[in-house]
């Protein structure tokens, strides 16, 4: 039988999990009837990315060349449901033509619906994933 330190239990449980290791993705409201735990996982991603997306969009970016890039969002959500952007990797053309592109990205978030967090054995617990946003 092994000993666990009451240490090592607590870094255990300060640790971030990745989408695989949770029991349920975090999620909205919109999301909440959706019985499987991948179908969850995808609302939870479409409703995040319209809702940059639609901000964006309402934004009016003017450019002088044509766009076509996928910026790569890395996101944590905290185990109160809070969503931090921790990076934003995108195509140096992109970044040249919308230098405003990082700063409208956090913007869209500050009005985003409640996000409940992920759970692991019935705890709320902190998650990091990325998501793919097309930009054309």
């Amino acid at each position: 039988m092994k000993k666990t330190s009451s240490e090592a239990i607590l870094k255990e449980e300060l640790q971030t999990f990745n989408w695989n290791d949770v029991d349920d993705y975090p999620s909205f409201t919109a999301c909440d009837s959706i019985e499987t735990k991948q179908n969850r996982k995808a609302c939870f991603e479409r409703v995040l990315t319209r809702h940059i997306g639609v901000f964006l969009k309402r934004e009016k970016i003017i450019v002088t060349q044509d766009i076509n890039d996928t910026i790569i969002l890395k996101f944590q959500v905290s185990e109160t449901g809070d969503l931090k952007l921790q990076n934003v990797d995108m195509d140096s053309v992109t970044r040249y033509q919308i230098p405003e592109i990082e700063n409208l990205i956090y913007k869209s978030l500050d009005s985003l619906p409640e996000i409940f967090p992920a759970t692991k054995r019935g705890q709320q617990v902190k998650t990091e994933f990325v998501l793919p946003i097309i930009i054309q």
